[in-house]
């Protein structure tokens, strides 16, 4: 992608280095060409700003480069779990603990690691959230595990019987339980077998609402982990568009959001966030209407997943 941009544009790597240069980012010509070959990727805070800065400079849209990364190769000894990291992003979410019950929010998914998440958010005609669609990897911490606890708040959960639909396509079935007044559902997913220690599943999940009406302003995903791959995925209606999007993150739950650059939908009408490290946290995004039709602002994480 990097070298087909260079060629497009017609971008020597020497005006490269010094239009990334006139920005306070030093990058070599030697690195800038390992990158355009694909000998190595950058990973350095330094280099992964350089990324952010290439994506403008060659004309391509915010996170297109980013989202190409893999993950950081690890240095030394790889990062322990903490449990502690977890409960501080959740620390502040009464909703949680009251959907789960006291003893199964203590022990909320204790023996998984997330590793991957890819979440796709479809919005319909009504500005409406009508459709999330989850690809979710775990990693089992110890022996015996057999199943994945999910909560999903949504903003039409007050929906007549068979409005709310919960699909499993990997994973064996589901137990889900509809919180209308809490605005949410929880969702306990069987992989189907007892995983071992280190051993890896993958759950495939959407949730459908039909008829749904109000309107949605941001999606969030909370993160207890770093993450080795994050894509949260906004496909809006071709006839409700926003007037704007911008990517957020919050350390926990209640903290104030951090907003980043403005995301440019693309042709299918989509906008996307994929943090090149997914710390953990709260990771969202949030979009404003056209003033003429809602000019009503919303807080930020009207509707979430766990």
């Amino acid at each position: 992608m990097f070298a087909a941009a260079l060629r497009r544009r017609d971008l020597p790597l020497e005006r490269v280095r010094d239009r990334l240069r006139a920005r306070g980012i030093s990058v070599g010509l030697a690195t800038l060409s390992y990158w355009r070959s694909g000998r190595s990727q950058p990973e350095r805070p330094e280099s992964l700003r350089a990324v952010d800065a290439l994506e403008p400079l060659l004309g391509l849209p915010a996170g297109t480069l980013s989202s190409l990364l893999a993950s950081r190769r690890p240095r030394g000894r790889a990062a322990r779990y903490d449990p502690e990291v977890g409960r501080r992003v959740y620390a502040d979410d009464p909703y949680l603990r009251e959907a789960l019950g006291d003893e199964r929010f203590a022990h909320f998914n204790e023996g998984l690691q997330s590793t991957v998440i890819h979440t796709t958010v479809t919005l319909n005609r009504h500005r409406a959230v009508c459709e999330l669609a989850t690809t979710h990897v775990v990693r089992a911490r110890r022996n015996g595990v057999s199943e994945l606890t999910v909560v999903v708040a949504m903003d039409d959960l007050e929906l007549p019987d068979g409005g709310v639909a919960f699909e499993v396509r990997y994973g064996e079935s589901a137990r889900v339980t509809r919180l209308p007044e809490l605005g949410c559902l929880t969702a306990d997913i069987l992989f189907g077998r007892t995983l071992a220690r280190n051993e890896t599943a993958v759950v495939d999940y959407t949730v459908r609402m039909a008829g749904a009406t109000t309107p949605s302003h941001s999606y969030e995903r909370r993160v207890p982990a770093a993450l080795r791959a994050f894509l949260l995925h906004i496909r809006f209606d071709p006839g409700a568009l926003p007037a704007v999007c911008h990517p957020y993150f919050r350390e926990h739950v209640g903290a104030q959001a951090r907003r980043g650059a403005r995301l440019v939908l693309d042709a299918s009408h989509t906008a996307h966030l994929v943090p090149a490290r997914c710390a953990p946290g709260v990771h969202g995004v949030h979009w404003e209407w056209p003033r003429d039709d809602d000019g009503k602002s919303a807080d930020f994480g009207s509707g979430a997943a766990d």
